[in-house]
């Protein structure tokens, strides 16, 4: 099963990203990697390394970019240099799979990272299959702080919810089984779109920037709720 997964991870390191997004950054095709600048992913949409998921920090790990891709690696994942043809072969600091693609050389398989876990489905590809995906804010049991992130429900595991820091994270930092949960309508406080999900003392409540992405949300988590699995059919 770790073959497969190393197998699977590399064949889609080179697949082009989701578009529309919060990111004007597409990914180049493999033809492209090295014979034309990247646009760099910017840095406050990943907090982890977009190639071993650890997360970011201002002292330990610190971010750099990949000159081949433009993903937001680390230090460890960016050790590698590639002769790079839009910058007169010059070596860069490349990551390791560009540098695989590149220069054809392997690398010790223990430069893997850890295998890869259920919540490792990368925010960017998740989202462009998703029933609905936005930023939400999920408030603590005080009600007064919270977290802002990104959240998506995938069409392949529409009965969870994923919560992301950051709409181009390679793995999501939380999950929450959404069936069985009751959607709670909450009135508008201080200009704040509250909403709820609430199953026996389970208790999650959630701020929308917009009234009308409220309804959406509650609409999509009152459906996998009740263990709707489709994608609703275009109204109009």
């Amino acid at each position: 099963q770790d073959a497969i997964d190393r197998k699977e991870k590399r064949s889609e390191t080179f697949k082009t990203a989701v578009h529309g997004l919060e990111t004007d950054t597409p990914a180049l095709k493999t033809e492209e990697l090295g014979r034309r600048a990247p646009q760099w992913v910017r840095d406050n949409l990943v907090t982890m390394c977009m190639r071993c998921k650890d997360p970011f920090n201002a002292i330990t790990r610190r971010r750099h970019h990949c000159r081949a891709c433009g993903y937001v690696v680390c230090a460890r994942c960016s050790d590698y240099k590639a002769e790079l043809q839009y910058d007169g072969n010059r070596p860069n600091r490349v990551c390791q799979e560009c540098y695989i693609f590149l220069t054809g050389h392997t690398v010790l398989e223990d430069r893997e990272g850890k295998h890869k876990g259920i919540l490792e489905k990368g925010a960017a590809e998740v989202s462009s299959r998703s029933l609905l995906c936005s930023s939400l804010q999920l408030l603590d049991k005080t009600g007064k702080g919270g977290t802002r992130g990104w959240f998506v429900i995938p069409q392949d595991d529409p009965l969870v919810l994923y919560i992301y820091a950051a709409p181009q994270d390679v793995r999501a930092h939380t999950s929450i089984p959404l069936l069985g949960y009751q959607v709670r309508d909450m009135p508008q406080s201080e200009s704040r779109h509250l909403f709820q999900l609430v199953q026996s003392r389970q208790v999650f409540t959630f701020v929308a920037d917009s009234e009308e992405l409220k309804r959406r949300w509650m609409r999509a988590m009152a459906r996998s709720a009740a263990g709707i699995t489709h994608p609703e059919e275009e109204e109009d």
